[in-house]
C-alpha cells in the first residue's frame, strides 16, 4: 500500500500508461549502456510527450538513476536559474519538457547547458517540434542526439488506453474511429464517460478535442463543476484555494479532486492545468459561450494573486508573477512587462531584434565601459569599472546574435545604513542624501545608475525597449545583489523632460532632490515607491491607464491612513504592548500597530478601528502558530502561549503549569517574545503577512 501522494500518482501513470513499446525499448538500451545521450521526443500537441517523458523517469528511477525532472513552462524568469537547477551527478537522467519554452533559439539548449553536464548524463527532452538542422548536422552531436518523433497510437493501443480507463466496450470502436489514435482526444472521451454522459461524434470533426471537450462541459455534474472547468483554462495553474476564490465558494474540495481527476488535466506540485490544446479549446468556447464571464473570473483570480503576492516570500512571489503574467497575457501593455507565459504570449515584444541580456562578466564590462565612455565620457566610464567588482552592483549587457554588447545597464542596491568601500559617485550621493530616514531595517533602494545601448545611448530603440522590459522584471521579482524587493526605485535620465509623460503614465514621479551632475552632464530622477503601490497593484494601474482616454485621470491607489513608520525598538515595545492587551480585544484599539503596514495589508481602506485590532491579533496568533511548528521554538511557544494567548493567570500559576522554575519560565518567555518579534517585523518589512 503506497504511503505518499507522489507514490499513488506514479502508480496512476503506470497504469494509464500504454503503448510506445519501440520509444520504450529504444530508451532501455541507451539506459542499459550507461554513456551519455540526449533524446529528443518532438511531436504535435496532445500526442503523448509529457507522458512519455514521465515513463521515461520511471523507467530510470527502477534502474537506479537520479532523476530530475524540468518543465520549461514552469516560472523561472531567468535562464540560468534554469542551469542551476540540472544535474551534478554522474549517471543522472534529466528530462526536460516543453523545451520551446526556454529560449527563441530552438537549438538553444545543445549550445547553453547540456554540453556542461557530466558526461554521461542522460537526457530526454520534449519539444514540438524535430530539433533543428543546425542541431542535427552538428558533428559534435553526431552520435549522441535521438530524434524520437511520435504519432497517434495504433488502434490496439488506442483500445487498450480506453480500457484502462473505463470506458465502455460499445464505445471504443466510434471513439477509436472518430479521434483517429490521438491520445488526449483519447482521454477526453474517457472523462465524458466517466461522467456518465454519452458521446456525441459529429459527422465531420476536424477538430476533435474542441468537439469532446464542448462535450465534457456538458457533462459536467453541476454548474460549478463546469465553472471550475472555465476557471482552470483561464490561469497558469489551478490550486484549491485559487479555486475557492474564482468560484466563490468556502470550500472548493469537491471541485478541485474533480479537476485532479480527469485526463485532460495535468497534475504537478504547483497545482492542476490543463494540455495547452485543452486550455486553448476551453478558453474558446468560454468566450464564445460566456463573454461576460471571463472578466469577472480574471477579477477575482487577480485578487486572489494580490493577496498570495503580499503574503509570500521571494521564491513564491516569483510564482505568482508568472501566474499574473498569464491571466495577463493579451495586454498589450502589461503583458510584455511580465516573466513570459508559458505558451509564449509577450515573447515577441521580449526578443526585440534577437537581443538578450546577460549578466556582464569581465569582458561585458570592457564594453560597457566603452560604451559609457562613448555617450557619457570618461568619468561615467571609470564609474562602471569601479562599480563592477562591488556586492552591490549588478551590470547586464544586451548582446545581439554575435555576443557583442548593444547596450548595457547597471543596477545598484542601496541600504539604509552604510555602503561600505564604495566609490565616490555624485549619483550614489545624492541618491542617499534623499533617502535618508526614509528606509528602515532591511529595505533597500534600487538606483538604476547606468542605461543606455550602444548605437542610440537612451533613445527609443530596441536595445532601450528591451532594457526597460528587464529593468521591470527586476523591480517586480527582488532579482539584485541580495535579494530584496526595493522599496523604493530610482531611475535617471540624461533628457528627463522627454522621459516625463513616460514616467508619469507608468507612476515614476519626478525627484529633483537626487538629481545630479557626472562629467558635466546633469541628469534628472524619477522614483516608484514600492510600498505605496505594491507591484501587482501596479500592473493593476497599468492596465487602468491603458484603457482610460485620459491615462493620467487614473489615480495611482494610496493607503487609505498614513502608515506610521515604526523603528525597530519602537516596534518591538508596541509586540510587548500588545501581548499584554491581547485578551482584551478593545485595548488593542490604540495600538500603534494598527497604522503599520502588518496591519495595513490585512485590511481593506474602510477597516475601522476594530476589523484592524482583530488584524493585528491574527498576525499575531499566526506568527506563534509558526513558532509552536518549530522544535527549536516549541518550549517558547507555550511560555508565550500560557501567558498572552491563553493566560493562565499569574506569573508563578503559569510556571506551575509548564512545569518550570521561576527564572526558566522567564527566560522561555522572553525568547518567545524575541522570536515573535522577529517574525511580526519581517512581516512588517516585506509590507505583509508571511
Amino acid at each position: 500500500m503506497t504511503d505518499r501522494l507522489g507514490d499513488r500518482l506514479t502508480t496512476a501513470r503506470d497504469h494509464g500508461f500504454v503503448g510506445r513499446r519501440q520509444e520504450t525499448a529504444a530508451f532501455r538500451a541507451l539506459l542499459t549502456a550507461g554513456d551519455g545521450a540526449v533524446v529528443h521526443v518532438h511531436g504535435p500537441g496532445g500526442i503523448g510527450k509529457t507522458a512519455l517523458l514521465h515513463h521515461f523517469g520511471r523507467l530510470g528511477l527502477r534502474a537506479g538513476r537520479p532523476v530530475l525532472q524540468l518543465d520549461a513552462r514552469d516560472p523561472h524568469p531567468y535562464g540560468e536559474e534554469v542551469a542551476a537547477a540540472l544535474p551534478r551527478d554522474s549517471g543522472a537522467l534529466l528530462l526536460l519538457d516543453s523545451v520551446e519554452a526556454l529560449a527563441p533559439d530552438p537549438s538553444a539548449p545543445h549550445r547553453g547547458p547540456l554540453p556542461k553536464l557530466p558526461a554521461d548524463t542522460l537526457v530526454a527532452l520534449a519539444a514540438r517540434d524535430a530539433p533543428p538542422l543546425s542541431w542535427r548536422l552538428d558533428p559534435a552531436w553526431r552520435g549522441l542526439l535521438h530524434p524520437m518523433p511520435l504519432g497517434p497510437l495504433d488502434a490496439a493501443d488506442g483500445e487498450e488506453l480506453l480500457r484502462r480507463r473505463g470506458v465502455p466496450e460499445r464505445v471504443r470502436a466510434a471513439a477509436l474511429a472518430f479521434t483517429r489514435g490521438h491520445p488526449l482526444a483519447l482521454a477526453l472521451v474517457a472523462d465524458i464517460c466517466a461522467q456518465g454522459a454519452a458521446v456525441a461524434y459529429p459527422a465531420e470533426a476536424p477538430e476533435a478535442v474542441r468537439a469532446l471537450l464542448a462535450g465534457l462541459l456538458d457533462a459536467a455534474p453541476t454548474a460549478l463543476h463546469r465553472a471550475a472547468l472555465e476557471a482552470a483554462a483561464q490561469v497558469l495553474v489551478t490550486t484549491e484555494p485559487l479555486l475557492a476564490a474564482v468560484l466563490e465558494v468556502a470550500d472548493a474540495r469537491p471541485y478541485f479532486a474533480w479537476l485532479r481527476g480527469l485526463s485532460a488535466m495535468e497534475y504537478g506540485p504547483r497545482g492542476v492545468q490543463p494540455h495547452d490544446l485543452v486550455r486553448s479549446a476551453l478558453d474558446a468556447e468560454l468566450r464564445r459561450r460566456h463573454p461576460e464571464r471571463w472578466p469577472a473570473l480574471a477579477r477575482r483570480a487577480g485578487a486572489y494573486y494580490q493577496r498570495v503576492f503580499t503574503a509570500g516570500d521571494r521564491t513564491r512571489q516569483r510564482g505568482v508573477l508568472a501566474d499574473f503574467a498569464y491571466l495577463h497575457r493579451r495586454s498589450p501593455v502589461v503583458g510584455p512587462l511580465l516573466p513570459p507565459a508559458p505558451d509564449g504570449a509577450g515573447e515577441a515584444a521580449v526578443r526585440l531584434d534577437r537581443l538578450t541580456v546577460v549578466r556582464a562578466g569581465e569582458g561585458g564590462v570592457v564594453q560597457a565601459c566603452t560604451i559609457a565612455a562613448i555617450h557619457e565620457g570618461a568619468p561615467s566610464a571609470r564609474l562602471v569599472r569601479a562599480w563592477a567588482d562591488h556586492p552591490a552592483c549588478e551590470t547586464y549587457t544586451v548582446c545581439g546574435p554575435d555576443g557583442v554588447a548593444a547596450g548595457f545597464y547597471t543596477l545598484l542596491e542601496l541600504p539604509a545604513g552604510p555602503l561600505p568601500d564604495a566609490p565616490s559617485d555624485p549619483a550614489v550621493t545624492a541618491a542617499r542624501g534623499w533617502l535618508a530616514g526614509r528606509l528602515r531595517g532591511e529595505e533597500t533602494a534600487l538606483l538604476v545608475r547606468f542605461w543606455m545601448s550602444r548605437d542610440d545611448y537612451q533613445d527609443v530603440s530596441p536595445a532601450q525597449k528591451l532594457i526597460m522590459l528587464r529593468l521591470t522584471r527586476h523591480y517586480l521579482t527582488g532579482h539584485h545583489p541580495t535579494g530584496h524587493r526595493p522599496a523604493v526605485t530610482l531611475l535617471p535620465f540624461a533628457d528627463p523632460e522627454f522621459w516625463g509623460p513616460g514616467c508619469a503614465y507608468t507612476d515614476f514621479a519626478r525627484l529633483p532632490a537626487a538629481d545630479f551632475r557626472c562629467g558635466g552632464r546633469a541628469y534628472g530622477v524619477f522614483v516608484h515607491d514600492w510600498r505605496r503601490t505594491p507591484p501587482l497593484a501596479w500592473l493593476e494601474l497599468l492596465m487602468e491607464r491603458d484603457r482610460a482616454a485620459d491615462p493620467l485621470s487614473v489615480p495611482a491607489p494610496r493607503p487609505p491612513q498614513p502608515l506610521r513608520v515604526l523603528a525597530r525598538d519602537e516596534f518591538a515595545d508596541a509586540v510587548r504592548d500588545a501581548l499584554r492587551r491581547l485578551a482584551r480585544p478593545a485595548a488593542l484599539s490604540d495600538s500603534p500597530l494598527l497604522a503599520a503596514r502588518l496591519v495595513a495589508a490585512r485590511c481593506d481602506e474602510t477597516a475601522d478601528a476594530g476589523t484592524r485590532a482583530a488584524a493585528l491579533r491574527d498576525a499575531i496568533e499566526e506568527a506563534a502558530a509558526e513558532l509552536s511548528a518549530s522544535a527549536v521554538d516549541r518550549r517558547a511557544f507555550r511560555a508565550l502561549h500560557h501567558t498572552y494567548l491563553r493566560p493562565a493567570g499569574s506569573p508563578a500559576r503559569t510556571a506551575e503549569l509548564l512545569g518550570l522554575p521561576m527564572a526558566a519560565y522567564r527566560g522561555q518567555l522572553a525568547w518567545g517574545v524575541g522570536r515573535l518579534t522577529d517574525l511580526l517585523w519581517r512581516q512588517e518589512l516585506a509590507g505583509a503577512q508571511e
